[in-house]
């Protein structure tokens, strides 16, 4: 009888392009996803260093593909099969965090390109791509591409820092917005359709950076404030423009609920 265990030096399941070949067609969706994420981080670049792209569609190319990141995942979150025109769904629907995020590509698609707008879809792509490329080495073999991984342990070691600048991005690009609708760079829709968003991302289920970075302005803020030396018309300045972000933000017992 032949002998049916394994061999001393087999390790595991096979390595290599084969591998990968069959890690691709089993999940396609996820390659997909990582693919698109690629594309977005390479056309900020592109915006930033228009070295062989015409930075506007550089611009445009990563707001499509951030909407096309969101498709896919909403896609993933949610089937076909249970969609419907109920308020139950369309509860769910918006608090899906690829729902906040295919609404902000939808919000900026016919804004003037700037490089804050693409500052949250930049690093939440770069930050993605990075896991799954691990995934994508790790089927082509545990020593392939070490300064790749190298690379990626970088990434994913700062995370939490990536996810806070992120929020930062969100919440300083809502007054940028209102400038530009002002001057005349964006609708005046698109300040009133941006807050909505950041309520969304405020009482997010997934991702609790942007109500800490608010949290944490509003510390920030009111301590400035407080200083002996702050003159007393900036200091009611600060403390009022604090009382209205608190105004705006969405009621406590909604954020518990999520």
């Amino acid at each position: 009888m032949a002998d049916q265990n394994p061999q001393a030096g087999d390790t595991g399941p096979p390595k290599g392009i084969p591998a990968l070949k069959a890690h691709v067609v089993a999940n396609k969706v996820d390659v997909a996803l990582w693919g698109i994420r690629l594309l977005t981080v390479l056309c900020t670049i592109g915006y930033i260093l228009p070295l062989f792209n015409n930075p506007v569609s550089a611009f445009y190319k990563a707001l499509l593909g951030n909407a096309a990141t969101s498709a896919l995942r909403l896609h993933q979150r949610i089937p076909a099969r249970e969609i419907s025109l109920s308020r139950d769904f369309v509860v769910r629907f918006f608090m899906e965090d690829s729902a906040h995020y295919l609404l902000y590509s939808l919000i900026f698609m016919n804004v003037a390109p700037n490089l804050l707008i693409l500052t949250p879809i930049c690093l939440f792509a770069l930050l993605h791509a990075a896991s799954y490329s691990l995934t994508i080495l790790d089927t082509l073999g545990s020593n392939s591409m070490w300064m790749a991984r190298l690379l990626i342990s970088l990434v994913e070691f700062q995370s939490r820092n990536i996810l806070r600048a992120a929020a930062l991005a969100e919440i300083v690009l809502f007054p940028l917005v209102v400038i530009m609708a002002l001057t005349g760079y964006c609708s005046l829709l698109t300040p009133f359709v941006y807050y909505y968003f950041l309520t969304w991302r405020y009482v997010s289920r997934r991702n609790p950076y942007t109500r800490n970075t608010f949290r944490e302005l509003r510390v920030l803020a009111e301590r400035t404030a407080e200083r002996p030396a702050m003159p007393a018309p900036l200091k009611s300045a600060l403390l009022t423009g604090v009382r209205l972000v608190c105004n705006m933000a969405p009621p406590m017992e909604e954020v518990r609920q999520q």
